[in-house]
């Protein structure tokens, strides 16, 4: 395990098209709490990932793996999904009341902003998945 590296633990669902299956139980902070019965706040989510697999490597459904992923792309990954389109609203917000517009048209407005952002990254999906890529251990 590298120390540039953020790892998971994982069960693998399903092989397919040389593309495992993966799935992962991400837990808030609340998750491991010990009286974590006593409030609503627990949070624990599955997530599933693919993952390609490299050649010799042999899984089987059920499989416990750690999957692995470089810390510098979940810095990525952060300012894509949230700093990114944050800083868009907020400066197309600034510009269209510095142009006199009225502010809740404005807002809306900067919030539709959105809608084209995530169309690019939508239709950039398929290189944005050879960037962000993980690994099987």
């Amino acid at each position: 395990m590298n120390s540039n590296s953020v790892t998971h633990p994982g069960i693998v669902k399903n092989i397919h098209d040389g593309r495992a299956i993966v799935s992962i139980i991400a837990q808030s902070a609340c998750a491991s709490c010990h009286i974590k019965g006593a409030c609503t706040m627990s949070d624990v989510k599955e997530k599933i990932i693919e993952v390609d697999l490299i050649e010799g490597q042999n899984y089987i459904a059920g499989d416990e793996v750690i999957i692995e992923m470089k810390q510098s792309l979940g810095t990525w990954a952060v300012l894509f999904g949230y700093f990114f389109p944050f800083l868009l609203v907020i400066i197309t917000l600034i510009i269209l009341t510095s142009f006199g517009l009225d502010q809740g048209l404005s807002g809306l407005l900067a919030i539709l902003t959105l809608a084209p952002y995530y169309l690019i990254m939508y239709l950039f999906r398929a290189f944005l998945r050879k960037k962000f890529t993980y690994r099987l251990q």
